[in-house]
């Protein structure tokens, strides 16, 4: 990994409606040829609707994997959306990284930016409307194929054309594929819940659901998060 991977793509995208949802979104990126600044919250021009869940600084950019979209046709068939990076929202495009060989942790320069893996993604029910798949949010999570975000260590410019030049690698033993497993499938075993709770360079969000997992002796409900506006709001009788 010394020469580095090549950034097939940096893309960005505006706030807008996210399909027949009735909600607006920033999902739909664009490849951006000229060299963008990033800041620690994302990159100039980049939008996200909903702030809450979306960008801020231990998710300034998600990053995808360009191998994974022939597996996607192959089990989706065509989809306009498909033909271009994009179609995950991603800001990076690349080929030659995957979750397998990434780690949380993995601190990369791009362009005169630093920065260093901080989380996995937990894809949500626009997934569903920006495929026009009901339950596609639930594919991308149980596939594994989810991309991952940065945080930014170093503001800097970056354009598509640079490399990420991996510099330090202080996890080696948590690939992103391991942490993403030991969510997905549920798992409730103290020990390793409470070694991914204390793990510094995770974001402070997957710290505390880890924490919380290994507390309660349950896992998350994801129905909201995956089905979104499909599922109704909880009742508020008594």
């Amino acid at each position: 990994m010394a020469a580095g991977i090549p950034i097939d793509a940096l893309l960005t995208g505006a706030v807008r409606p996210l399909g027949d949802s009735g909600r607006d979104s920033g999902i739909d990126k664009h490849p951006v040829e000229e060299r963008l600044w990033l800041g620690r919250e994302g990159l100039r021009g980049d939008e996200q609707a909903d702030r809450r869940h979306h960008g801020g600084p231990e998710k300034a950019l998600h990053h995808y994997a360009r191998e994974h979209y022939p597996s996607w046709l192959a089990e989706l068939g065509e989809r306009a959306v498909l033909r271009a990076p994009g179609a995950f929202g991603e800001n990076l495009s690349t080929r030659g990284l995957t979750e397998s060989e990434v780690c949380v942790g993995d601190i990369y320069r791009a362009g005169t930016a630093l920065l260093q893996v901080s989380q996995a993604r937990q894809p949500c029910w626009k997934l569903d409307h920006r495929f026009d798949t009901r339950g596609m949010a639930a594919r991308v999570q149980a596939s594994g194929k989810t991309g991952w975000y940065y945080r930014v260590l170093e503001e800097g410019w970056l354009r598509a054309g640079d490399a990420l030049c991996l510099q330090e690698r202080p996890q080696a033993q948590w690939p992103l594929a391991r942490v993403q497993d030991i969510l997905n499938r549920r798992v409730l075993e103290p020990a390793v819940l409470r070694a991914l709770s204390e793990l510094p360079e995770l974001s402070p969000n997957w710290r505390a659901l880890f924490e919380k997992r290994a507390r309660s002796g349950e896992a998350e409900d994801w129905t909201r998060r995956l089905e979104g506006d499909a599922v109704p709001p909880p009742s508020t009788e008594p």
